[in-house]
């Protein structure tokens, strides 16, 4: 059973879990701080947040029986579309990978996971009252969607912890074939038009494909051949 810890202010909740792992800390216990001063992002990016919105932390504590864990990134953006789609269902919620909830174009939320030894931190943004300004970057908070009015911090953090803790039993008992066809059935359709950049100068552009068996992104390129991306940064063209 979850619990959720309050704290009112902290540079980033997922540099406390780092620190915590090393104490103890139990494994879906989450940390959610009304303010977060260093919040950070995928890719070393700052990661604003605001009042009203959520951060949160929490670990997984890897066991030798575990499925592969990379298909993790994938699992959290599962139990988090779950939650808040319970939560305002007509708002039009979709994943695009590797770890963003999206609104059409605009990210609604972020997902950034660390290994530390035995333990993965998982940090979660979510856009709930406002929307930070992004250069280049489109972004929408649940307040401007249907049904999301009303709805605060603390039932999206409760709906998410739930949420998180049948997904991660799920994806031990049933390794992570359903946690695929979940995030398939939540991504947007078959055939977006993508762009990723791998690394500092490749940047491809071609046709959403599905994930692999082990979550890469399958990108059809325009020469008909399928790119495999196993990290990168991906945007809507």
């Amino acid at each position: 059973m979850s619990c959720i810890t309050l704290i009112a202010e902290t540079g980033s909740t997922n540099a406390d879990l780092v620190e915590l792992a090393g104490r103890g800390w139990d494994e879906g216990h989450w940390l959610r701080a009304e303010r977060q001063t260093a919040g950070r992002g995928r890719l070393g990016r700052d990661w604003q947040d605001g009042a009203g919105n959520l951060q949160a932390s929490t670990l997984i504590r890897l066991r030798t029986s575990d499925p592969p864990v990379s298909g993790l990134g994938l699992l959290i953006g599962v139990a988090l579309h779950e939650a808040l789609a319970k939560l305002a269902p007509d708002a039009g919620l979709m994943l695009k990978w590797p770890n963003d909830l999206v609104v059409g174009s605009a990210k609604l939320a972020g997902i950034l996971l660390e290994r530390v030894g035995d333990a993965v931190i998982v940090g979660v943004g979510v856009n709930i009252a406002s929307a930070p300004q992004i250069e280049d970057r489109e972004t929408i908070a649940l307040s401007d969607l249907p049904g999301g009015q009303g709805i605060d911090a603390v039932l999206v953090a409760e709906a998410l912890a739930a949420s998180f803790d049948d997904w991660l039993a799920r994806w031990r008992s049933e390794g992570f074939a359903s946690v695929r066809t979940a995030w398939l059935a939540a991504a947007h359709p078959y055939g977006t038009r993508l762009s990723a950049q791998i690394g500092t100068d490749s940047r491809l552009k071609g046709r959403f494909e599905g994930v692999a068996e082990d979550g890469a992104l399958l990108l059809g390129l325009d020469d008909g051949s399928t790119q495999i991306v196993h990290s990168g940064d991906v945007g809507f063209l």
